[in-house]
């Protein structure tokens, strides 16, 4: 499971090291140079590290019961396969890889980003109540940590998907400032560390 943790680790150094470029550069440009997609573009990557890294837990969670070393779960026994791997894994040729790279295309179809989903996901290798266990880890209460990611990956979508336009006022953008960012980033920095900590 450490490479997941791993990965999640780096992906919040590239987001930080993103985050000090802005900072550098807002005293480098006249203030009439718009630097506000440099922390849109944050929002979307601190979402993104949160996203890869629910993905590479669930998939080496999901290898470990494979591999015999956790305990199966009801949602793992019921993960689907194609019949193509099945048959791969009946033979037992290699039958890991073949697993791994079905959880991988399974998984590539689907976002780990609102809570719901990153608790199935978990569901995948973990019995933990995950919400649950990661309010109390994080000392805050499950719905609002809850609320707190759902309204991150909103301001996400509006910027992934509606080049974070306000329809209310045509050719402007929601507003956003380094706090916002400051905000998200601390905010999946301590959930991404609490998850791995209470399913790990």
């Amino acid at each position: 499971m450490k490479p997941a943790i791993d990965a999640f680790e780096e992906s919040l150094d590239r987001v930080k090291a993103m985050h000090a470029l802005h900072q550098n550069f807002l005293g480098l440009v006249a203030p009439i140079v718009d630097l506000s997609d440099l922390l849109r573009a944050e929002i979307v990557l601190i979402v993104s590290a949160l996203d890869h890294f629910i993905h590479e837990l669930s998939r080496l969670g999901m290898m470990e019961i494979w591999n015999g070393t956790r305990r199966t779960t009801p949602a793992y026994l019921k993960f689907s396969v194609s019949l193509d791997v099945m048959s791969q894994l009946v033979s037992g040729a290699a039958g890991a890889i073949y697993l791994e790279t079905e959880i991988r295309l399974r998984h590539s179809y689907q976002a780990f980003q609102q809570p719901d989903h990153i608790a199935d996901a978990v569901r995948l290798f973990s019995p933990v109540e995950l919400w649950n266990a990661v309010g109390k880890e994080l000392n805050e209460d499950p719905k609002d940590v809850k609320a707190e990611l759902k309204l991150l990956v909103e301001r996400r979508n509006k910027i992934a998907h509606e080049a974070d336009m306000d329809p209310s006022f045509p050719k402007q953008r929601w507003p956003i400032d380094r706090k916002d960012v400051d905000n998200a980033i601390g905010f999946v920095e301590r959930l991404g560390r609490a998850i791995y900590k209470v399913v790990v």
